[in-house]
Order: structure tokens, then C-alpha cells, then sequence
């Protein structure tokens, strides 16, 4: 990995309490929920038995041209990404099941170190 590789990685280095991992698509208004449905059934499904996971959220909102998609999953570490995502943890997993739903989308995740957590539910 050269230099500028090393410059664009996040550095989660330092300990942190959590780590954000987004991916964004586009759909159709049809296809949103579909797509909303699979990942409750299948993928939550499946994030809940690696360890180290800790919570998802879908956010949508309507544009010109479609939904807008963005999925957040929470980590408690990039080893726990690793065991969902593989030796590639920036790689996006999306099924080739749900590939049709979707107008476009992320083929590279980003990674975000959870700074300030505010719960009040």
C-alpha cells in the first residue's frame, strides 16, 4: 500500500468505542421497501451472528429521481468488520439478489470512528 493509500484509510489505530460503516444506494419508490424488507429478513439476520456487531439503521428520503438508501451498521471493532466484509473492509457486500433493486450504488463503504453517541430511547 503506498503513501496516498495509507493517506485515504481511516485511521482506527487508537482505541474507539465504536465504528460507523455507511453505504448508500438509490432505488425506486416500488423497490424501497423490498429492499427494506431483505434487510431485515437477511442481512440483520445475518450481521447478528458476527461478534463485535452492534445495531443497524436504514435511512431513505425521496429524490428527483428516486430513494436515496443509506445503510449504517455499528462495529465494535474492524476485526468485526472483517468477519462480515473480509481481508477488503472498504469492499461493499451487497447480494446479487438484491443487485436488481437497486438504480445504482456504493461499490466501496466508508468508515467513520462514532465520536459522540446520544440515546435517549
Amino acid at each position: 500500500m503506498g503513501r496516498r493509500d495509507r493517506e485515504s484509510q481511516p485511521d482506527f489505530s487508537r482505541r474507539c468505542e465504536m465504528i460507523a460503516r455507511f453505504w448508500t444506494a438509490k432505488t425506486t419508490q416500488a423497490e424501497a421497501p423490498i429492499y427494506a424488507s431483505h434487510l431485515k429478513s437477511q442481512v440483520l439476520a445475518t450481521l447478528r451472528k458476527v461478534d463485535g456487531y452492534v445495531g443497524a439503521r436504514l435511512l431513505k428520503r425521496q429524490t428527483p429521481d428516486g430513494v436515496e438508501i443509506v445503510v449504517i451498521t455499528l462495529w465494535r471493532s474492524l476485526d468485526s468488520i472483517r468477519n462480515f466484509a473480509g481481508a477488503d473492509l472498504e469492499e461493499a457486500v451487497v447480494s446479487e439478489e438484491v443487485v436488481p433493486l437497486l438504480l445504482q450504488y456504493d461499490r466501496r463503504v466508508r468508515h467513520y470512528e462514532v465520536v459522540v453517541e446520544d440515546d435517549v430511547s
